[in-house]
């Protein structure tokens, strides 16, 4: 499927902004539940969405991609559906033993992650331009999230784990959109995937109570139709243009849309430090795209 970077460029931008604004329900599904019941019921919920979709647009070429390299496509769906899970779960359970400002800050060490993972992985070396962006984006992120007057918590220690695999996850999104072309259909068997092992954990260590579940419906919806389904999906797409790096550069606007979604439905209040760590995260995002990186 041939895409040009300015759509690759719109799918990063929409799946950072869904993301963001799927904090708020993350942070309030979990009153009744569990976080592996939530990561269960939330990715149940994407593969419902996304796989009719998946069988409408790309059908006729599941089979002829998946068997042009069966053996890596099945890796890459192991280290992608693991990767995730764990990203995914961690940040859930984060949640329960710090405070959203934490979180956020934590989460962000995805970003200068993803290139030092890829050079330990691939030998990968990125423009020396990422390196300042990563800077003026950690340290907008910091602003944003007045980590300054937050205490470290034990549950950053998990924030702090998930970063990791956030990072690893990227990085195998961009290399499997180099080498197969059924985003769509892949988004929905990885939804599948992590919901399954969500499953069989949260059967294992939590109690599955189906009036529970139906009690945070509204959470579990918005976060498993936008984020579970539609944003993994984008992400794909956004991929097939955009190199690792500069992708987590924008990535991290995700605190950014968590700001300003707080802002605008909790009435949170943003101070001028929290504004002045949105222009530096914007400003570290268009100078990665501006500059252009290489893999070697």
């Amino acid at each position: 499927m041939k895409m040009s970077k300015s759509v690759s460029m719109i799918c990063a931008l929409i799946t950072t902004f869904i993301w963001g604004t799927a904090f708020i329900a993350q942070d309030t599904g979990m009153d009744n539940i569990g976080p592996l019941t939530f990561n269960f019921s939330r990715f149940v919920v994407g593969f419902i969405t996304i796989l009719p979709i998946a069988l409408i647009f790309e059908k006729k070429k599941i089979v002829r991609e998946i068997s042009s390299n069966s053996k890596l496509f099945y890796k890459y769906l192991i280290f992608m559906g693991v990767s995730l899970f764990l990203g995914t779960f961690l940040q859930q359970a984060s949640l329960q033993y710090t405070n959203i400002a934490n979180a956020a800050f934590f989460t962000v060490f995805y970003v200068p992650l993803v290139p030092i993972l890829l050079f330990f992985i691939y030998s990968s070396k990125v423009h020396w331009s990422i390196w300042p962006s990563i800077g003026l984006c950690v340290f907008g992120v910091y602003l944003l999230s007045d980590f300054s007057n937050s205490e470290v918590m034990l549950g950053d220690a998990l924030v702090i784990l998930c970063s990791l695999f956030w990072a690893l996850h990227i990085i195998y999104a961009g290399k499997f959109m180099e080498t197969f072309d059924i985003p769509i259909f892949y988004a929905a068997l990885q939804a599948l995937f992590v919901a399954t092992l969500s499953f069989l954990f949260s059967y294992l260590f939590e109690e599955i109570n189906l009036s529970n579940i139906l009690l945070e419906s509204g959470s579990i919806i918005y976060a498993g139709v936008f984020s579970g389904g539609i944003a993994f999906t984008l992400q794909m797409f956004a991929q097939k243009n955009i190199e690792e790096a500069p992708a987590a550069i924008i990535y991290s606007l995700e605190g950014v849309f968590a700001a300003l979604a707080g802002w605008i439905i909790l009435n949170q209040f943003l101070d001028l430090s929290n504004i002045i760590g949105c222009f530096l995260i914007l400003i570290a995002v268009i100078f990665s795209q501006l500059a252009p990186s290489s893999k070697n």
